[in-house]
C-alpha cells in the first residue's frame, strides 16, 4: 500500500547553514510518528517542507501520491498543518478562522464540526473573541483545531503541546487518535518527550538536521528511555 507520506533525501539550506540534511521518512495510513530533538534540530523546518510551505533545496516529497514539487497546492489541500508559531489572524475570531477555512476548502455543513472542536478544546466561550488577546496556550489550541478541521489525509502538528494546559493536551491526543482511526497519517513534532511517547507509536530523533535514531516510541518511555534519548541528542 502506498504510504500517505514519503519523503526522500530532503535537504534544506539557508545560505551556508544546512538546517535539514538528508531526511528520509515514510508514514502509512493510520500511523503516528513523533519527530523529537532539541531546539534547532531541524524539526520545524522539516515540517514546513512536508506541509508544502517551504520548498526543499534537494529531495522529494509525496503526500497521498501527490508530488509536492509539481503540485504544492494539491499537497496543501490534503494536509492539515499546525505551525510552531504564527498562522492566526490577530483581528479575526476563532469562528471567523473556521469560516474562512471552510470557504477556502469548499466545505459544506461545517458548522456542527466547528462547534464541536471549539468546545472540545475549551474555546467555545471565546469563539467570538479576536485572537490578538489570546494566551499562547489558547493560540496553540486553535491552531490544532484549524489543522484537524477538514479531516486531512496527513496531519502535521508542530509543537502542539507547547504552553497548553492538561485539557488541551487531552483534546490534542484525542484528535490524533481520531485522525489515525480514519486512516490519516500523523506527524507530531515536539521537544516534550513524554507527550511524544503518549501521542505516537513511532519516534524519529533529529540532531543537527539529521536523523540519528528511529524506534517504537515506547522505547523512549520512562527513565531508561529518557537516558537513551539524551545519548542520541548529545
Amino acid at each position: 500500500m502506498e504510504p500517505v507520506l514519503r519523503a526522500k533525501g530532503l535537504v534544506v539550506d539557508f545560505g551556508e547553514v544546512r538546517a535539514v540534511d538528508g531526511f528520509d521518512l515514510s508514514v502509512g495510513q493510520g500511523t503516528s510518528v513523533a519527530l523529537v530533538g532539541r531546539n534547532g534540530a531541524g524539526k520545524s523546518t522539516t515540517m514546513r517542507v512536508l506541509a508544502g510551505v517551504l520548498p526543499p533545496t534537494h529531495g522529494e516529497v509525496f503526500v497521498a501520491g501527490i508530488d509536492a514539487s509539481k503540485d504544492p497546492s494539491g499537497v496543501r489541500a490534503v494536509v492539515g498543518y499546525c505551525p510552531d508559531v504564527g498562522g492566526l489572524i490577530p483581528r479575526a475570531t476563532p469562528w471567523e478562522h473556521l469560516q474562512l477555512a471552510a470557504s477556502l476548502r469548499g466545505m459544506k455543513d461545517w458548522q456542527e464540526r466547528a462547534r464541536d472542536l471549539l468546545e472540545r478544546f475549551d474555546l467555545g466561550g471565546a469563539a467570538d473573541r479576536i485572537t490578538a488577546g489570546f494566551s499562547h496556550g489558547m493560540g496553540r489550541r486553535l491552531s490544532v483545531v484549524l489543522a484537524v478541521f477538514h479531516e486531512p489525509r496527513l496531519l502535521l502538528l508542530d509543537e502542539p503541546f507547547d504552553g497548553v494546559d492538561p485539557l488541551g493536551v487531552d483534546a490534542t491526543l484525542e484528535v490524533v487518535a481520531e485522525a489515525r482511526s480514519t486512516g490519516a497519517a500523523v506527524l507530531v513534532s515536539t521537544h516534550l518527550l513524554p507527550l511524544a511517547v503518549q501521542a505516537c507509536e513511532e519516534a524519529v530523533v533529529l540532531r543537527g538536521g539529521r536523523v540519528v535514531g528511529a524506534a517504537p516510541a515506547q522505547e523512549l518511555a520512562g527513565a531508561e528511555g529518557a537516558h537513551r534519548y539524551r545519548a542520541l541528542i548529545s
